[in-house]
């Protein structure tokens, strides 16, 4: 099973040893052959919208910037549980985050 891992900062990281840990764990879960894609995403973007057969672009997906993704990673997995204790050593890892996980039907 596929599931998109999505993260929030909620703060400032709490980990001094962020990157050399975060390069050890793409490294762990790349080898696995669990990471299939990882990546960070500019805090602003474009949103395109269609409403009565008028389409709309605007600035910004997000009404607010504490909502916006920062970054993410596509994983494949046996379980739920599995990318689940993937999100748990992320957000321990990180620090002062979140990440929202949803499966990817393809």
């Amino acid at each position: 099973m596929r599931y998109l891992m999505m993260s929030n900062p909620t703060g400032e990281t709490t980990n001094p040893n962020l990157e050399a840990e975060m390069g050890a764990w793409i490294e762990e879960l790349t080898a696995s052959g669990v990471l299939l894609a990882t990546g960070g995403l500019a805090p602003t973007g474009i949103e395109v919208r269609e409403s009565d057969g008028e389409v709309t672009v605007t600035d910004g997906p997000f009404a607010e910037a504490k909502e916006s993704v920062a970054g993410f990673a596509l994983v494949e997995v046996r379980t739920e549980e599995e990318v689940v204790e993937l999100a748990r050593r992320f957000v321990k890892m990180v620090g002062n985050s979140r990440s929202v996980i949803q499966q990817v039907f393809a």
